[in-house]
């Protein structure tokens, strides 16, 4: 099995660079990256973001304009910088937001809906939605700027748990929510198994509590109406260990220490 714990000295380009421009010294194969994803790594910007800057020429490589995102530089090594300022690791940011219903999790919108971002005006630092909840979805949202902790978070393979309280649209049998448990065919394939606590039926509706691994898009969502019915409300209320607790919807704090370790365990 791979082992996925969270390392951000473990990681290696997954593709083969077209150019190589740093390595003024003596460099470790390890440390090199694509130049793209160091300047992503130090927290100014998306990767998309980074590409965009490298092609317009803004980025200067030991004295040199490089304008190739895929050129390999050691960032121990090579002087980088950025409209001529020195490329420098942003501190890390970790925040835990509640999400309130009707805001988009994406950066701008072409229709002039609001996003997750009109939420976070106090913050300077770019930083970015760790997974997604759609429009209609309230609750926890960790944004970061630490792309390794983000891609940890959301792996599959990481198995972080996602816990969601659900209003279906139907009374749901016993045997439904036991479908949930064992696992569902969605058209991606086989869910795995997910943990379910009934809470109570109104005279229409059915309240759960349902915790998943996996990050599939809409996924609870699309389980509910596997077994015939809707969500009308889904509210994700914990993620891992950590919990909504006392946070107000719209507001966001930032993790501790103490939860970042034990959200990576």
């Amino acid at each position: 099995m791979r082992d996925t714990k969270y390392n951000p000295k473990s990681a290696s380009p997954k593709k083969a660079p077209q150019k190589q421009v740093g390595a003024r010294g003596h460099s470790s194969d390890n440390r090199r990256r694509t130049l793209d994803r160091v300047i992503s790594k130090a927290g100014l910007g998306s990767r998309t973001e980074a590409r965009s800057w490298i092609g317009a020429g803004r980025v200067i490589v030991n004295g040199h304009k490089v304008q190739s995102p895929d050129a390999w530089v050691d960032p121990e090594i090579d002087r980088i910088t950025v409209d001529g300022r020195p490329l420098r690791a942003k501190e890390k940011v970790y925040l835990l937001l509640y999400k309130p219903k009707g805001y988009l999790t994406t950066y701008k919108d072409p229709e002039g809906r609001p996003t997750v971002y009109d939420l976070l005006e106090d913050q300077q630092d770019w930083i970015f939605p760790v997974g997604r909840l759609d429009q209609d979805t309230t609750g926890l949202l960790i944004m970061t700027n630490d792309t390794e902790f983000g891609n940890f978070i959301t792996s599959p393979e990481s198995k972080v748990a996602k816990t969601y309280l659900v209003k279906a649209s139907l009374l749901l049998t016993a045997e439904q929510l036991d479908q949930l448990r064992q696992g569902l065919m969605l058209s991606d394939g086989m869910t795995s198994p997910a943990i379910v606590h009934h809470i109570r039926n109104s005279e229409r509706y059915t309240f759960f509590e349902i915790t998943i691994t996996e990050g599939r898009n809409r996924q609870v969502r699309r389980m509910v109406e596997a077994l015939g019915a809707k969500v009308l409300k889904l509210v994700r209320t914990r993620i891992g260990p950590i919990e909504i607790g006392k946070l107000e919807i719209g507001k966001h704090r930032a993790l501790t220490n103490r939860e970042i370790g034990m959200l990576v365990k």
